[in-house]
């Protein structure tokens, strides 16, 4: 994913960015935006450069989930209706409560499609532990899919949004297969086994692994 960056127009609308909350609401959308395409709502491919175009696009993404959506609302109200701008201290807690319930919520509509991206069909069925016909019935929305899967879904999609700021599909897919020293020397596909739950300690030392990766790549 592209890092958004900033741009000198001063438009009507433009977000005010200065100084260094400035700084932590680029860093803010740059994490929730790496989310969101991790999650299958948004495609890597157009996400924009400048804060403004950034913020409508993923209010409007988030939105259309069904997550966040007073805090959604709020950032796509400022860039569309042209009402005065927010400053970084007012965008800041917005964009944290967008993040916190894209962590909290998962949307399997969305996620298969978006982990397709990184894994092949195989991978992602040996990974969530499912079977190969499950797997088409769930992509294809021919089957509901279970609570239990959809939660494993998510966790893998967190895990990919933050190996995405460090790694391209290539690296993600191999991060999975390298022993880890912290993993006891095992690799984060070989504790990813069974019905694993993503509340359990091995899924939560794989997630702490890959946030570590997260302050380096939004610098």
């Amino acid at each position: 994913m592209r890092q958004v960056r900033s741009s000198s127009n001063n438009a009507p609308n433009r977000v005010r960015l200065s100084g260094r909350t400035g700084a932590d609401v680029r860093r803010l959308v740059f994490e929730a935006s790496r989310r969101a395409e991790a999650m299958g709502l948004m495609e890597p491919e157009v996400s924009p450069r400048e804060e403004p175009a950034a913020l409508r696009l993923l209010a409007s993404r988030v939105r259309r989930a069904g997550i966040a959506s007073a805090a959604a609302d709020r950032l796509n109200d400022v860039q569309v209706n042209n009402v005065e701008a927010p400053n970084a201290a007012e965008l800041v807690p917005l964009l944290e409560t967008l993040i916190a319930a894209l962590e909290a919520s998962p949307v399997p509509k969305f996620e298969w499609a978006g982990l397709a991206r990184t894994f092949g069909a195989e991978a992602l069925a040996s990974l969530i532990n499912v079977s190969m016909s499950s797997l088409k019935r769930y992509v294809s929305g021919e089957r509901d899919t279970p609570d239990d899967v959809a939660a494993r879904l998510h966790f893998l999609a967190l895990v990919v949004g933050d190996l995405a700021g460090s790694y391209n599909p290539i690296g993600i897919r191999r991060w999975f297969h390298r022993k880890r020293t912290r993993l006891d020397g095992r690799p984060p596909a070989a504790l990813l086994k069974g019905n694993w739950d993503p509340d359990e300690e091995a899924p939560r030392r794989i997630r702490q692994l890959a946030t570590e990766l997260v302050s380096l790549s939004a610098t």
